[in-house]
């Protein structure tokens, strides 16, 4: 900014301080590199002129126009660290009416008068206020953001209890105050990390958020801007829900409402007819990630009706459409990274709670397993080939991100019952070998304290029948019978290749390409020093093998 317009903002002309505000807001809306303002202290000098304007009553029509201007020298993180803001921190605290003493000038006429003993710093129409205090958000959303130092003014100034008591509070404020009040207290209970209890334990936040989602929930019809703002009041529960410090009944209790609204949530939404809805889907599956297993049966009420409908999916009595919703995700991001160079974080939450919910309810179990492993007919593919869900998670099984290659195995185990034949049936050993190390079940034992239902719900179709005997267990799929490599040859000539083979082994061994091992009594692989040791082993796990089938 030209020394000419800077004199012109320390005139305080309205109309002239208008006419250059407006000009450098359009010009820099889209700036975020601010090295030519450091040369000669710009950014310090137009950020206190500004800042004089904001103190001004007899300019308080401009005030959201400068606001702008502050909005978007906020964004140079190296000028908020090294320059000293903490009074105007606290102006724009007060021009966001989150200071004690300051309400804002409603915008609806309130049925009740507000019996709080405080006087209205604003002054005008609501309009005019309305305005200033969105701008006035939007800058300390920004700050809060960019400034270790804001954060810190924001606890020490108890912020969070002035955005809660809006939320509680019988006046009605326009979208915008509400979005971003919540965004807000998203990035302050994110980034800060002791104001998460005081909003969930002190402030009541839970409850008090919970019921702000059910009441949306009421209205039939919601925009898209009340859409944005159940995502970051979803956003702020999924913060002070991560590990809570609550009592575990009084916990359980917030909790099991909270699952519920939640519930209604997706199968409201659950068409994701656009990208809104999705995002409203998505930020209710990130949520689900942080309720407890017993939670989580809210997820599926019980019917009266056996009939489904646009509501409800009946199965084994109970309304199953949310599960289904999330399955429905499940598919939506697995195609996607599939089809596209989307990260796979975003099946991660999905995969958690399906997990959660696989573990918690048998009736969840069911239905999610009916999904993913329906009965197998065609074997003629390997697991890991096609389009099914099953397909999907048995690809994960042998990829590198450990968190979702354990998240795709335990998934498909919970959903065998952790039965390893049933296990390696489905994903073939060759897949399912990573899981089965890992719980030292190598040698197919049987998993201890597995408590499930002892109904089969596992019988197989004729298809596979008639193709089991030629099934390849290694890599899960039908082979059509081959010659026998070593019919035709003499005992000599079969102990050659053998020694061949060992000769092999070794050569891979001492390179370091491969380790050998054997399965041990714990069920885990243990490496072995010389490859001659799995022949010596070998007639004892055939006894141990045939003693456990």
């Amino acid at each position: 900014m030209e020394k000419e317009e800077l004199d012109i903002l320390k005139s305080k002309d309205p109309e002239r301080v208008k006419a250059v505000l407006d000009e450098f807001n359009s010009k820099n809306a889209n700036l975020f590199n601010f090295e030519k303002f450091h040369t000669d202290g710009q950014w310090l000098t137009l950020w206190r002129i500004v800042f004089e304007l904001l103190t001004d009553d007899q300019l308080q029509t401009l005030h959201p126009l400068c606001l702008n201007t502050v909005r978007i020298l906020t964004r140079d993180e190296f000028a908020l660290q090294t320059n000293d803001i903490k009074s105007d921190f606290c102006l724009l605290l007060e021009l966001a009416r989150l200071t004690l003493g300051s309400v804002i000038v409603s915008e609806v006429k309130q049925e009740t008068e507000n019996t709080d003993s405080v006087a209205s710093l604003a002054v005008g129409n609501a309009d005019e206020d309305t305005e200033t205090v969105v701008e006035a958000l939007k800058c300390l959303c920004n700050l809060v953001f960019q400034s270790h130092d804001c954060r810190k003014q924001c606890v020490r100034n108890r912020t969070v209890d002035f955005i809660m008591k809006r939320v509680t509070s019988t006046t009605q404020y326009s979208n915008s105050i509400e979005f971003y009040d919540m965004n807000l207290l998203f990035l302050i209970t994110a980034l800060e990390l002791s104001t998460r209890p005081r909003v969930q334990i002190d402030l009541n936040g839970i409850v008090y958020l919970t019921k702000w989602l059910d009441d949306k929930l009421v209205n039939k019809e919601l925009t898209v801007e009340d859409l944005k703002i159940l995502c970051e009041v979803l956003k702020v529960l999924f913060n002070i829900t991560t590990n809570p410090d609550k009592s575990p009944n009084e916990n359980e209790i917030q909790s099991l409402h909270l699952t519920s609204v939640v519930r209604e949530l997706i199968i409201r939404f659950g068409e994701i007819k656009n990208e809104q809805e999705r995002a409203v889907v998505f930020h209710c599956i990130n949520l689900l990630t942080n309720m407890s297993s017993g939670s989580l049966t809210e997820l599926v009420v019980k019917c009266e009706t056996t009939e489904s409908s646009l509501s409800a999916l009946i199965y084994e009595d109970r309304n199953v459409l949310a599960l289904d919703i999330i399955l429905r995700c499940l598919r939506i991001v697995l195609e996607e990274t599939e089809n596209t160079a989307a990260s796979n974080k975003i099946i991660l939450p999905v995969l958690t709670v399906l997990v959660k919910c696989a573990r918690c309810n048998p009736v969840m179990r069911h239905y999610i397993r009916t999904v993913i492993l329906p009965p197998l007919r065609d074997v003629s593919q390997l697991p890991e080939v096609g389009k099914e869900l099953r397909n999907y998670l048995c690809r994960f099984l042998t990829v590198h991100a450990t968190m979702i290659r354990d998240l795709s195995a335990e998934l498909l185990f919970i959903c065998c019952k952790e039965n390893v034949g049933r296990m390696i049936k489905y994903t073939g050993y060759g897949n399912a070998a990573g899981l089965l190390a890992s719980r030292g079940l190598l040698d197919c034992r049987r998993v201890e304290n597995a408590e499930y239902s002892s109904d089969s719900e596992d019988s197989d179709t004729e298809e596979y029948k008639q193709a089991q005997s030629d099934i390849n267990v290694i890599i899960g799929r039908y082979e059509p019978p081959k010659k026998n490599p070593l019919e035709g040859m003499s005992e000599e000539q079969k102990e050659h290749e053998a020694m061949e083979l060992a000769n092999l082994i070794e050569k891979l061994h001492n390179s370091g390409i491969v380790k050998p091992c054997r399965i041990g009594e714990d069920g885990k692989p243990q490496p072995i020093d010389h490859i001659l040791q799995l022949q010596e082993e070998l007639p004892q796990q055939q006894l141990n093998q045939k003693h456990k089938s």
